[in-house]
């Protein structure tokens, strides 16, 4: 039965509302309910998502960047108990829509997660203002490592304050790599485990010199040991036979007594070693009176009973001749008592010394067979070290010949990367920047994923030089880099949803239509959430949320409320992006043309 989140009906809410888009949906999945509590100025709302687009707007300081931050902290962002309102908890709780074939499921089934009713996955996340943070996913409690885990294939958010992915050096050779295509993946990944290979070699072989006394040592004692057991050389399973053999010995005579007068009542004194005389009529001789008596007779039934009692007779004499052989075997000789009693001890001593408490002889044999095979670790003679090191250089020609092969294709893919995402720049205000790959290679210096250190460059104008895209371009420009490359990889990212803070700051006119033309894009194959401040870019949503803050009198504090808009009310809220006045005609005449516009470029 699949556990649903509580959902307690807040006291004020707004809702946008889910519509069908005309062109394309989130392929990948999509977050279909989102709702915040108790986060800096928000009190309570819930968002109902939609596919495709979605623009939060509204007056500056009224809470936009609040949807963003109860994003990242429900997919296991950091928590910071300073956005918790004083003595209270904040709470965070979503609802994803994931295809069947979604690696997603199969991470959070290990975690013991279950679908709600409707096959969406809850995802939950309180934080106290103490600090105090919990995690849910699908109505179980779980480490919020978990669902940061699973954030990697859900969510991506790019702000002026989080460009991560392009900050990191080994994030720029990653998308590089991701650009280059699948097969060259394929062979990163093969590097990548040769080089793990290569390395334990390394590892093993520099131990192996720099601890040769102790291994030595530790060797000389492992050989002592299997010294000592091949000496006595044990076969599995003699412990026990040993055991059954000293009893055996020890109660010869007793044992003889108890066969014998077994035999004696089944087939009486056939070979006249049982002392003879008068004896009572035996089993066998009975039997074999009864089953002659009824075989006479005319009587189906009394002949089927015969022929039982004819088998009865085979089985009787059949363990006579065994109870014969048994006391044939028995031997009362001392001498070979004592050599049993002496071997038994001798093993006793091994698995007292090598056996764990309860493993038996079995524990022996099992400490000779791992002895033996750490023994080929602590080998530190010249003909084992000297084999070590051909497979150490062995694995590093390997690896060098998959690290010329990885580099070639990052600097073949690198110029036409880059060319794509100028060509995405050019739109978007800055028409004139150049953007480049540096990859500097060190074959002597090889790592899990190549020999490379790639840095993704940047030159906002001409004559400027190109330096790396952290340090050479402003807050916005770099958020515009990233929703450049974030465009020339649409389509092949499997995050369904994207998430962009302000991405166009510092931006107006035709290049905020592009950014707007750019994120609805983007928005045909994945969900997009966009906060942004241009109505040049809020008329391309498919879905507008707009943020408005409010006195609340009851509690003495500023509460945010999110609210829909369609229609008219959508009109004015882009009017007063435009001019400041919701009322103006003017402005709801620009608001109108925008919407007209952007429904062109969209289609």
């Amino acid at each position: 039965m699949a556990t649903r989140t509580a959902r307690p009906e807040p006291r004020s809410r707004s809702r946008a509302p889910s519509r069908p888009r005309e062109a394309g949906t989130a392929v990948n999945g999509a977050l279909t309910e989102l709702r915040i509590r108790g986060l800096g100025a928000i009190d309570d709302v819930t968002l109902d998502l939609g596919p495709g687009l979605t623009v939060v707007t509204g007056e500056t300081g009224a809470g936009k960047t609040m949807v963003v931050t109860g994003l990242t902290l429900l997919f296991g962002g950091r928590a910071d108990p300073g956005r918790v309102r004083a003595g209270g908890r904040a709470g965070v709780e979503g609802r994803l829509v994931l295809p069947a074939e979604s690696p997603v499921w199969a991470r959070a089934a290990d975690a013991g997660a279950e679908p709600d009713d409707d096959g969406s996955l809850i995802l939950a996340r309180t934080v106290s203002a103490e600090g105090r943070s919990r995690a849910h996913l699908g109505g179980r409690s779980v480490p919020v490592g978990v669902v940061a885990e699973l954030a990697e294939d859900l969510l991506a958010v790019h702000g002026q304050t989080d460009q991560l992915r392009l900050t990191r050096p080994a994030e720029q050779r990653r998308a590089l790599d991701r650009y280059a295509g699948p097969e060259h993946l394929a062979l990163v990944e093969e590097h990548r485990a040769a080089h793990a290979t290569w390395r334990q070699l390394a590892d093993d072989l520099d131990r192996r010199r720099s601890q040769v006394r102790e291994l030595t040592q530790a060797a000389d004692v492992l050989r002592h040991g299997l010294e000592e057991i091949s000496a006595l050389g044990p076969e599995p399973g003699e412990d026990e036979e040993l055991d059954t053999q000293a009893r055996r010995l020890g109660d010869a005579d007793a044992l003889r007594t108890v066969a014998d007068t077994a035999r004696l009542a089944l087939v009486g004194d056939v070979t006249g070693d049982l002392g003879g005389g008068e004896l009572p009529q035996d089993a066998s001789t009975a039997l074999s009176t009864a089953e002659r008596a009824l075989a006479g007779s005319d009587d189906p039934t009394l002949v089927l009973l015969a022929q039982d009692l004819a088998d009865a007779v085979a089985v009787v004499s059949d363990v006579a001749v065994q109870l014969a052989s048994y006391v044939a075997d028995l031997d009362a000789d001392p001498a070979r008592l004592a050599e049993v009693l002496d071997r038994r001890a001798a093993i006793t001593a091994l698995v007292r010394k090598y056996a764990e408490p309860g493993e038996g002889l079995a524990g022996v044999l099992a400490w000779a067979a791992d002895a033996q095979a750490r023994l080929s670790q602590l080998d530190v003679s010249d003909e084992a070290l000297e084999a070590l090191e051909a497979q150490r250089d062995a694995a590093r020609e390997q690896l060098a010949a998959l690290s010329a092969r990885v580099t070639a294709g990052r600097r073949a893919a690198a110029e036409g990367f880059a060319a794509e995402v100028g060509a995405e720049l050019a739109g978007l205000a800055m028409k004139n920047a150049q953007v480049s790959f540096h990859i500097d290679s060190d074959p002597d210096q090889p790592g899990p994923e190549g020999a490379d250190e790639v840095a993704l460059l940047l030159s906002p104008h001409p004559g400027a030089p190109a330096r790396p895209v952290h340090k050479g371009a402003s807050g916005g420009e770099l958020s515009r880099v990233m929703l450049a490359i974030e465009v020339v990889f649409a389509g092949a990212d499997p995050v369904p949803v994207m998430v962009f803070d302000e991405v166009d700051a510092g931006v107006g006119g035709q290049a905020a239509g592009e950014i707007g033309r750019r994120l609805a894009r983007l928005a045909r194959e994945h969900q997009v959430v966009v906060v942004t401040h241009l109505a040049q870019v809020a008329a391309f949503a498919d879905t507008h949320l707009v943020v408005d803050k409010s006195p609340d009198s009851a509690q003495g504090v500023t509460a945010t409320d999110i609210r829909a808009v369609r229609d008219e009310d959508r009109v004015r809220e882009l009017a007063r992006m435009l001019s400041g006045l919701a009322d103006s005609d003017t402005g709801q005449a620009h608001a109108r043309e925008l919407i007209a516009v952007a429904a062109e470029g969209r289609g």
